[in-house]
């Protein structure tokens, strides 16, 4: 369009021909067009510098952006397998304290049941040492008692004459032993003692309570153990007649101890 402010001959207006004519126009034309194709041709030449400029920083931004997913991505996964370690150990160290704390529980609960077995079999203990002791006072009082009546029978002339006379028969024995052993003893004294044995068994009462005839002739049968010859020792003949002698001996003691047990209840019975 044109201005009409402006000057005269400024404005483009049809070719008016030669002399001021209509073709007068054309240089405003050329003018023109020469700005205006440069123009382009930089705007062109600008577009296309500017959009390879464009790709260039494009593709650094895509790679500076690729680079950091890539770091940031290698920085998570690091950092996902380092949470996995320190996962995985911490759940390690979870069990490892789980099973510590379960095996200090049962230590605990074994240790305690330890401790109530070990309560119990003290308890058991002090009351069997309890019962003991008093056991061992009634014992003690009673065996007191008992002894002093052992004492009494040990003193009184039945038991005196009872080991007086298993003391001679035991003389009897041996003089009969060795004459049985002896070659330069006759039969007839060997006989002779052995009936005087057989007699005082049953006139001694005593001895008659022992029931001595019938060990006395067992031995006159059967005893004939001898010591070596030239042996001086008496007491190493015979065999039987030493088991027969203990016997009577262990008889009279039982008899004694009976004595003094009926002694002890009667004494009880009386203090009842």
């Amino acid at each position: 369009m044109n201005n009409l402010n402006d000057p005269q001959e400024w404005n483009i207006r049809p070719d008016l021909g030669v002399n001021g004519g209509v073709g007068d126009g054309n240089k405003w034309n050329y003018a023109l067009l020469v700005p205006i194709v440069g123009l382009a041709a930089f705007r062109w030449i600008w577009s296309r510098e500017s959009q390879r400029e464009v790709l260039e920083v494009k593709n650094k931004y895509d790679k500076s952006m690729q680079a950091i997913r890539d770091d940031i991505e290698r920085k998570y996964k690091e950092t996902l397998t380092e949470n996995r370690r320190e996962t995985i150990h911490l759940e390690l160290e979870l069990e490892k304290q789980k099973k510590h704390a379960e095996g200090c529980r049962q230590a605990m609960a074994l240790q305690s049941q330890q401790l109530m077995e070990e309560r119990r079999r003290l308890s058991q203990e002090r009351e069997a040492l309890t019962g003991e002791k008093r056991r061992e006072m009634q014992v003690g009082a009673t065996g007191a008692l008992f002894h002093n009546a052992l004492e009494k029978e040990s003193e009184s002339e039945w038991y005196e004459g009872a080991m007086a006379a298993l003391r001679e028969v035991e003389e009897g024995l041996l003089k009969r032993q060795e004459a049985f052993c002896s070659v330069l003893v006759p039969r007839e004294k060997r006989l002779e003692i052995e009936t005087g044995l057989l007699v005082r068994a049953v006139q001694e009462q005593s001895l008659a309570r022992l029931d001595i005839e019938r060990g006395l002739k067992d031995i006159f049968s059967n005893d004939r153990k001898c010591a070596q010859y030239m042996n001086m020792d008496k007491r190493k003949n015979g065999s039987l007649m030493w088991v027969y002698l203990r016997y009577w001996q262990l008889q009279v003691t039982l008899q004694k101890h009976r004595r003094a047990e009926a002694t002890l209840l009667e004494t009880k019975s009386c203090n009842l």
